[in-house]
This record gives structure tokens, sequence and C-alpha cells, in this order.
């Protein structure tokens, strides 16, 4: 059984609003990632960093990530991690709104010998993973000792990257510019 955690935390410095409620195609960028991983796993959390009022429609308890300084998306990562049923525990950000219909399948399938399992393309995408919740410890003496970048963190456990071909189920859309192209071509996935 598998948790979901959506990061939604982020400072959105590039997109000049909050991204996860920034509206596409009708919906916020958050609400098309849930309903492309909400049906992938047992229970979805949504992790904020202190402005959760927005996020309270969408119906999903509200993990939030309250440290005072911004520590990034691996303290939204581990208030996730904490709150979780489950041994495992995916993630992924707010502002993905093609990720597949069998991403979870597919690294969960991967994940036999492993901690961490990570969504790669022609790139690592590192906030698009699946990991024991009992590196929860690990992850928070990391956060102690000033780690801030996932892939910092990912690469001192037992990691596996597992390969989709599919780029374009993994478009970020950080800026408004990205936004706007995203609308007029919406990427084709799978």
């Amino acid at each position: 059984m598998v948790s979901g955690i959506i990061l939604s935390g982020g400072a959105s410095r590039r997109m000049g609003q909050d991204k996860g409620l920034t509206p596409f195609a009708g919906l916020p960028l958050i609400q098309h990632v849930i309903s492309r991983i909400a049906p992938q796993v047992d229970e979805l959390h949504l992790s904020v960093h202190n402005h959760s009022d927005g996020y309270r429609q969408f119906g999903y308890p509200l993990v939030i990530d309250d440290s005072a300084d911004f520590q990034g998306p691996l303290a939204g990562i581990l208030a996730g991690m904490n709150a979780s049923r489950h041994e495992w525990v995916f993630t992924a950000p707010c502002d993905t709104p093609f990720l597949p219909d069998n991403l979870v399948a597919r690294l969960l399938a991967s994940a036999a010998d492993a901690d961490l399992v990570v969504a790669g393309t022609e790139r690592t995408h590192a906030t698009t993973m699946l990991c024991r919740r009992s590196l929860a410890a690990n992850l928070a003496a990391a956060l102690t000792q000033g780690v801030r970048r996932v892939q910092d963190w990912q690469a001192e456990q037992r990691c596996v990257l597992v390969h989709f071909s599919d780029e374009a189920a993994f478009t970020n859309l950080n800026t408004p510019e990205q936004l706007a192209s995203a609308r007029k071509s919406p990427p084709h996935y799978r």
C-alpha cells in the first residue's frame, strides 16, 4: 500500500503566484495532479508551507511544513512521511499536470531492493519518487545537517532510477511562459 504526497509548499518565485492554485485548463494546477495521482495511491496528502487556506477546497488532508526558515521540498517530504500510514510514500510536485497514470505502479515494481525509487526521462525528476517511510529519521537528520537539495539526500540512499520514455509527461509548469505554452499546445502523454 502506498501513501501519496503532492508537494505544494514551494515559494513559487518564478510563477509569481501560488503555483498549485494557478489556473490551467479550467482547474488549479494541483487539481490536475490530484486527478492523476489519487487513483494510484491508497491515501493522499497535500504538503503545504504556511499558505494552506487555498488548499482546503480539495478535500485531502493537509500536511503543513511550518519550518521557520524555508527548507525546500525535503521539509515537505518529511512532513508528508510523518503523516503517512503506509510504508511506501510517493511524492510529486504540484506543477506536473501530465504525469503517467501508471507512474506509482512502475516505481513500485522496481522497489524490491531499494529504499528510494526515482522517476527519470532524459533527466532525473528528483521530487517524483517513491521512498520508504522508514527513511523519515534519516531525512530529519539530513535537514538538521543543512541538506536542502533532494538529489543530495537521494545520493546517500539505496536508490533506483526508473526510466520513462515520455519526457512530456513530466513537464513542470514553473513560469508564466511555460504555463502559456502548455495552454497553447498541451504535451501528449501516455
